[in-house]
């Protein structure tokens, strides 16, 4: 199953000032704001308060699209959400910020060591892990599904492409679907439909993000696209280092793109069982919809300069897909 690669385009009028991004950008800042001051922690300049505000800080600045989607949880599991989102950034910046590998494998080892002893410990020291340890206690989160993103991290530290798009799969299962289940676990949502749409969209996640680093990657002579689709359609990892928009660069995109459409579609087939609790887990369907959108208007073209900028819809449209209960 594919999508089509064309499709009409309606033709766009001015937005009302309530669409504009000068106003989303006000409100989403105003949400986060008041959100922060009037669920105060702990005393100001305690350790819980520096430990919340940071974890926020860190997912707002490293993984917007996430941050905009913790913040329409419920009041009662927000905290917890945007705990799980600082982890997974801490974890997902560690490959890009060191320069060997041993240093990188170390760091994961400390994560490993610090979710273990999150299980067993008191309250720690360092502030993502103090917020995660408070989350596991309030909504007795399953360890393996922390461990099973750290171990992906550590496997994805040997810095080679894909072989295949089944390889990209299971990075996806491993790392966004597990955070997916630490979500949905916090919901209070146990179902084995929803836990199978999770599965459907961690995998489109995990293709998307890695479609979406293409221009950063290869910009540091980096490809991590799948062999395989690439030797089918005759594109080389030379071919994307150097920013190609030839129509077998192309190719490549939309067989890797179409794959993320399949797993969309499947997990909205499990919608009508899924019960609406799940719904803000899956509010990263918006953001992905967004992006198959975009690769598809520019006819596949990863390097669009499009592609790089921030849909200032986007807000808007989480908020609508919130108020909905579908995803």
């Amino acid at each position: 199953m594919t999508f089509p690669k064309h499709w009409p385009l309606s033709v766009s009028k001015k937005p009302p000032f309530w669409a504009t991004r000068h106003f989303l950008d006000l409100a989403v800042s105003s949400t986060s704001f008041l959100w922060l001051h009037s669920h105060p922690p702990g005393p100001p300049g305690s350790r819980t308060d520096t430990d919340l505000s940071g974890s926020c800080t860190s997912v707002m600045k490293r993984d917007y699209e996430g941050f905009l989607c913790s913040l329409l949880f419920p009041e009662a599991v927000r905290r917890s959400a945007l705990a799980l989102r600082a982890f997974n950034v801490e974890l997902a910046q560690i490959k890009d910020s060191v320069s060997q590998k041993t240093i990188g494998l170390m760091r994961l080892q400390f994560w490993k060591s610090a979710v273990e002893d999150i299980y067993r410990a008191d309250h720690p020291a360092q502030p993502v892990s103090a917020e995660l340890w408070r989350a596991v206690r309030k909504h007795t989160l399953t360890r393996r599904w922390m461990l099973r993103i750290i171990s992906e991290r550590e496997k994805d530290m040997e810095d080679k492409a894909y072989r295949n798009l089944q390889e990209l799969e299971a990075y996806g299962e491993n790392t966004q679907s597990s955070l997916l289940y630490l979500l949905l676990e916090t919901l209070g949502v146990k179902n084995v439909h929803a836990d199978h749409a999770a599965s459907h969209i961690g995998k489109a996640q995990g293709i998307l993000t890695c479609l979406r680093a293409t221009p950063y990657n290869s910009s540091r002579r980096k490809v991590y696209l799948p062999m395989d689709i690439c030797i089918l359609r005759g594109a080389s990892q030379e071919d994307f280092i150097r920013g190609s928009r030839d129509q077998n660069a192309r190719d490549v995109i939309y067989d890797i793109a179409s794959q993320a459409h399949v797993h969309l579609q499947h997990a909205r087939s499990f919608s009508e069982n899924v019960p609406h609790a799940a719904m803000p887990a899956f509010l990263q369907t918006v953001v992905l919809e967004d992006y198959l959108r975009r690769v598809r208007k520019v006819d596949f073209d990863v390097f669009h300069p499009s592609l790089q900028k921030r849909n200032p819809m986007l807000p808007l449209q989480l908020y609508l897909r919130s108020w909905k209960k579908i995803y």
